[in-house]
């Protein structure tokens, strides 16, 4: 197979649909060989990256996100797509185990906040996504180099966004829209100028669902990579 690339998914599986119907979605097609080439690594298995992350006695997630570049390394995609954004956190040592490139989605949503959406430099970016992103700080690290004031939700409002991903979207498979617009509205009442970057593939379900709903300055993570990935195979 020639010019096509490998997204590493399953973390979880339903985050990892949703990116695949997105991309699907906003490819502009009129017949079949429009679509992209890609193969879907759905590995549902892998352990609990924000586990992990919190305490290295935890399973360890490495392991196998490294066998699934090293095996599918040798299909010679163009470059890996690695769905969740908590396992950013491995990054460097995921790409030093192959040439292939990987893409960096929690760089590529960053570099959006001034290149596509022109917001003000040291405009306050509240951060929504796991407590493995948070702990790690791979987003706070990105958004500060470009200028911005990185800001997390008060614990009560962590609390709320742990029960939309974990207990809500990945344990019942439901799309709590009523919780996430009461999220949105809580963290937009604290700051008004404000913008929120969901960092979760779970709130990218979310976003990919209701975004004609929502009427708020929202930057999708899981959103600006497909948009990369539509605009550099266009090139």
């Amino acid at each position: 197979m020639n010019n096509f690339f490998a997204i590493l998914g399953g973390m979880g599986t339903l985050a990892t649909e949703s990116f695949i119907h997105s991309l699907n979605k906003k490819t502009p097609s009129a017949k079949d060989q429009d679509y992209l080439n890609y193969v879907v690594v759905n590995h549902a298995t892998i352990p609990d990256r924000t586990e992990f992350i919190k305490d290295s006695q935890a399973a360890d997630p490495r392991p196998y996100l490294l066998k699934d570049i090293q095996d599918f390394a040798k299909l010679e995609p163009n470059f890996f797509v690695l769905t969740c954004n908590t396992a950013h956190y491995f990054f460097d040592e995921l790409q030093a185990s192959t040439t292939i490139p990987l893409l960096h989605m929690p760089k590529i949503a960053t570099n959006s906040l001034n290149t596509r959406y022109h917001i003000k430099k040291n405009s306050t970016i509240f951060f929504l996504g796991t407590e493995g992103s948070l702990f790690s700080q791979v987003y706070k690290n990105l958004i500060e180099s470009e200028g911005y004031q990185y800001r997390t939700p008060a614990l009560s409002v962590q609390k709320k966004i742990n029960h939309l991903i974990y207990e809500d979207v990945k344990q019942k498979k439901y799309l709590n829209y009523p919780l996430f617009y009461e999220i949105l509205s809580e963290l937009l009442e604290i700051d008004p100028q404000a913008h929120m970057l969901l960092g979760c593939t779970e709130l990218s379900c979310l976003f990919e669902q209701f975004t004609t709903k929502l009427d708020f300055p929202i930057i999708d993570a899981q959103n600006e990579l497909i948009d990369f990935i539509l605009t550099h195979s266009n090139q």
